[in-house]
């Protein structure tokens, strides 16, 4: 599938992480995505209604983010690519999470991880 959909630094505020600190306090996450999917029946008819909605798929992640609390990047990706699958026309989804105020001794801009979930075929039926 080569259609996709991008959505770019999505700004969250989650408590994620391992020390007592980033769990206690809500710290500064950037969530991007690469959504792939049909996309040939919306563009044929003009449609939102025969669209992913990004805009819906952005608040999901944001209540997966702001509403649930990980230890690693890689659980919390994890999660935000199973909130995106729950559209039955996604295929697959491609999630970056970067920790913007990562809490190390250097001077690092943000830490993150790259995940891709896809969907199962053979436990769905599709």
């Amino acid at each position: 599938m080569k259609d996709r959909i991008e959505l770019r630094g999505l700004r969250v505020l989650g408590t994620h992480g391992v020390l007592a600190e980033e769990r206690e306090r809500a710290q500064p996450f950037e969530i991007d995505l690469d959504v792939e999917a049909d996309l040939g029946p919306a563009a044929r008819a003009d449609d939102l209604a025969q669209a992913v909605d990004y805009g819906a798929m952005a608040d999901r992640v944001v209540e997966v983010a702001e509403g649930r609390s990980f230890r690693l990047l890689e659980a919390l990706a994890d999660a935000v690519g199973a909130a995106v699958l729950e559209d039955p026309r996604v295929n697959a989804v491609t999630v970056t999470v970067r920790k913007l105020r990562p809490p190390v001794p250097v001077d690092l801009a943000s830490a993150g991880v790259r995940l891709t979930r896809q969907r199962d075929w053979d436990s769905d039926g599709g």
